[in-house]
């Protein structure tokens, strides 16, 4: 650092970059202060120089000037000069001036030769340093240069790539344009090949031109923005159309001839289509056009497996139509045969269970047959449509007539328990899918039971219930039961189950029979009407019945047949579990008359259209809903009955009583009222001063009573026992009118006890203490 700054010393470009360079490296890279610590300790042990080995230690005394100087003298002494004597002061000058003179010479020398060194190194610095800067300039040249053929070839690089991504691009592409075109190219391809002599169905090249045609017909829908796009479309349909069509032709052939080979078989067999054994039936028949199927069999799931596109969804649609015509056209006579066979053989119920079972074996039979030539669509049921509905058509129409003509009610629920259960309910949930096409038809022939089988209950109610005329017999009660009762006596007694019903009225049995029969066969809600139709018809006529009866015997003989059959009918209607009530709805036009009245008077105009509205809703009847409930009529029927069987006992035993308690009344009222009035003499007496209260009268009345009560009411209890053969039913009905006997004499006994004195209640009337009643009336029941 300090050669740079001495005047004389060249300043070249290294130096400064060398310069440069350590100021740089100084400050990027600054000494720690261990590192400076050590430096420091390095200079100090430095700092003083060791003698050279020629000088000793004690020569040396004073500072380093002084050590120059003897130096010099000593040198000066080895060469001579010291040697001269001096006598004065001019020669000690002289002396003095020689020997600075020497002794500068002798240091300039020394400085002079390491100047000259330095000179020399420096010109030698200068030298490198000079070439060093030409080395430099070559460099930078060199580096400009290195940049300018790094920047040319980055260039020419970066060129090539882009040429390299041009030409990929463009060869993609011709590639992309290539496979456009192929396309549309492959278009008198597969035109030459559609249209060759030797190209068919069955070819092997076939199927490959048919997918590669729909690649092409898919391609040119999805991009119409091409030229001509609409032209090529045209064709390639064109040649679809003619290749589905050879397709459906060969089908067709196919079928046509494995069905001549079917008819040829049959023929050669010694029978006809409609009749054959059931095993070569199955060997004609089914196993010829399995083979069939094996052959069609490729082109047939091609066809499947390319339904979503809507020519094909139509093509094997007609396939379908194709299979199912030929097949009808071999079976038809078949199945019709065997059902006329069971029409003519069977009744209606054994020719529904025979020819349904029949009907499902052959399809099932054909859905497996179908599954061999189509095997995608066998699950859609709507497939054998055609095939399967004209042979369930055979069964409807041989059924039908003879539904229409059935009229017994037993063979109707019959069938509905046939078609709902076994049928419905169990084979066809059974056997699954390959039996769906059956149950429309099935649906049809169970709601054609269900409409005639409603239309003869209806009719069945009507005659038999509503309108039922009795016999004498029917009408003959209480004998009727005395019968039965003698006749149960004398049965043997291994009879456990004796004919209750045997006793019942014919309406009541026939309604209850009825509704059994209906209650499993028909819907809820047609049921419901009719039960309640049944049951109010049914009351009616028992009621009706009660009335002849009454007539014919006694009032209580009605009252208790009435009884009885109303208890039986709400007893057997319990388990049915619905409500018997239906809502009427009528239509009502009894406000139109008041409407004309109007406009006869003037008040109104048929033509004013301002108040059409008015007008029309004056004209339009109304609607009425009125709500039956034939369970709750027939418990209201049941209540007024027994009310007026227990009052109607309650008369005829303590009828007396009444009276009397009544005549006592009516006396006890007019003395009332004239003791309001000015007391006339005469009028008021006791009550047993009156003629009907003597005790003569009293003990005469209550001798009547109790020989009702002895007599009479065992006798009423006896035929309630023959009528209501329950004893808890008849405790029931005789609890109340036992209270109203216990009622009316304790009236009595409370008007005699207020009335009469002790000695007339003991010596002239004599009446039984109501705990000996009470029992008496208990032991009689």
């Amino acid at each position: 650092m300090a050669m740079a700054s001495r005047p004389g010393v060249p300043k070249s470009e290294a130096i400064s970059k060398g310069y440069n360079f350590a100021s740089t490296w100084e400050q990027n890279a600054p000494l720690t202060e261990q590192q400076q610590a050590a430096i420091q300790a390095l200079s100090h042990a430095v700092a003083e120089r060791p003698f050279p080995p020629n000088l000793s230690q004690d020569q040396v005394s004073g500072q380093d000037n002084n050590l120059s100087v003897s130096t010099k003298l000593s040198s000066l002494e080895d060469s001579g000069a010291i040697e001269a004597v001096l006598v004065n002061t001019n020669q000690f000058y002289k002396w003095f001036a020689d020997l600075e003179a020497a002794m500068k010479s002798e240091t300039e020398e020394k400085y002079q030769h390491y100047v000259n060194t330095l000179t020399e190194q420096i010109l030698t610095c200068n030298i490198i340093l000079h070439q060093v800067d030409q080395t430099l300039d070559l460099f930078n040249e060199l580096q400009l240069q290195h940049q300018a053929v790094a920047t040319k070839t980055r260039t020419l690089h970066d060129a090539c790539d882009r040429l390299l991504l041009e030409k990929q691009k463009l060869i993609e592409f011709a590639e992309s344009l290539h496979n456009k075109l192929n396309y549309f190219d492959e278009l008198e391809n597969v035109a030459t090949a559609f249209y060759s002599p030797s190209m068919s169905v069955g070819s092997t090249n076939f199927l490959p031109l048919l997918k590669r045609l729909d690649e092409c017909i898919s391609y040119v829908e999805s991009n119409p923005q091409y030229a001509e796009c609409s032209i090529y479309l045209v064709k390639f349909r064109q040649l679809q159309s003619r290749a589905l069509g050879m397709i459906r032709s060969h089908v067709l052939s196919v079928l046509r001839s494995t069905s001549s080979q079917v008819q040829a078989a049959i023929r050669s067999s010694g029978g006809s289509k409609t009749s054959l054994a059931e095993g070569i039936e199955a060997s004609i028949i089914y196993v010829r056009f399995k083979a069939a199927a094996n052959e069609l069999k490729p082109i047939l799931e091609e066809i499947e497996s390319r339904t979503p596109r809507k020519e094909y969804i139509q093509l094997l649609e007609e396939c379908h139509k194709l299979y199912c015509e030929q097949r009808l056209s071999l079976i038809r006579g078949i199945v019709q045969q065997r059902i006329s066979e069971f029409s003519r053989k069977e009744a209606l119920p054994s020719l529904s269970r025979s020819g349904c079972a029949y009907l499902m074996q052959v399809c099932q039979l054909e859905h497996q047959l179908f599954n061999h030539f189509f095997p995608s669509s066998s699950e859609d049921i709507s497939s054998l449509t055609p095939l399967v509905d004209p042979l369930c058509t055979f069964l409807y129409d041989t059924l039908r007539p003879k539904l229409i003509h059935e009229t017994n009610l037993d063979v109707l629920c019959e069938l509905v328990d046939i078609l709902k259960v076994e049928v419905l309910g169990e084979q066809l949930s059974r056997r699954g899918e390959s039996l769906a096409g059956l149950r429309p038809t099935l649906d049809r022939i169970l709601a054609d039971v269900h409409e005639r089988l409603t239309f003869r209950a209806r009719t069945y109610i009507r005659d038999e219930i509503a309108n039922y005329l009795p016999s004498d017999e029917d009408l003959d009660y209480p004998k009727k039961l005395e019968q039965s009762v003698s006749a149960e006596l004398n049965s043997p007694s291994t009879e456990q189950n004796p004919d209750v019903s045997g006793t019942w009225y014919p309406p009541l049995e026939k309604t209850i029979s009825c509704l059994s029969k209906l209650y499993c066969s028909l819907e809820s809600a047609v049921f419901t009407g009719l039960a309640q139709e049944a049951v109010e018809f049914c009351s009616l006529s028992i009621q009706k019945a009660s009335k002849l009866i009454g007539k014919r015997s006694s009032s209580m003989d009605a009252q208790l047949f009435l009884i009885k059959h109303l208890l039986i009918l709400r007893e057997q209607i319990a388990p049915f579990d619905i409500e018997f009530s239906v809502t009427h709805k009528e239509l009502d036009f009894s406000h139109l008359l008041e409407h004309l009245r109007r406009i006869l008077r003037g008040q109104a105009s048929i033509f004013d259209w301002s108040r059409s509205t008015s007008f029309a809703r004056n004209l339009s009847p109304r609607v009425l809903e009125s709500q039956i409930d034939a369970k709750k009529e027939l418990e209201k029927s049941l209540k007024a009955t027994c009310e007026e069987f227990i009052m109607s006992v309650t008369k005829l035993v303590v009828e007396p009583l009444l009276s009397f308690v009544t005549k006592v009344t009516a006396v006890k009222v007019a003395l009332s009222g004239s003791q309001n009035q000015k007391p006339v003499s005469g009028i008021a007496k006791p009550l047993k001063d009156h003629a009907f209260a003597s005790p003569g009268k009293i003990a005469e009345l209550l001798q009547k009573v109790s020989t009702a009560i002895n007599e009479d009411l065992p006798r009423i209890l006896a035929k309630m026992k023959l009528y209501l053969q329950n004893s808890s039913t008849r405790a029931i009905l005789f609890k109340p009118i036992k209270t109203n006997i216990l009622e009316a004499h304790v009236q009595v006994l409370s008007l005699l006890k207020k009335e009469y004195t002790p000695e007339d209640r003991q010596d002239l009337v004599k009446m039984v203490s109501l705990q000996d009643l009470e029992a008496q009336l208990d032991k009689l029941l």
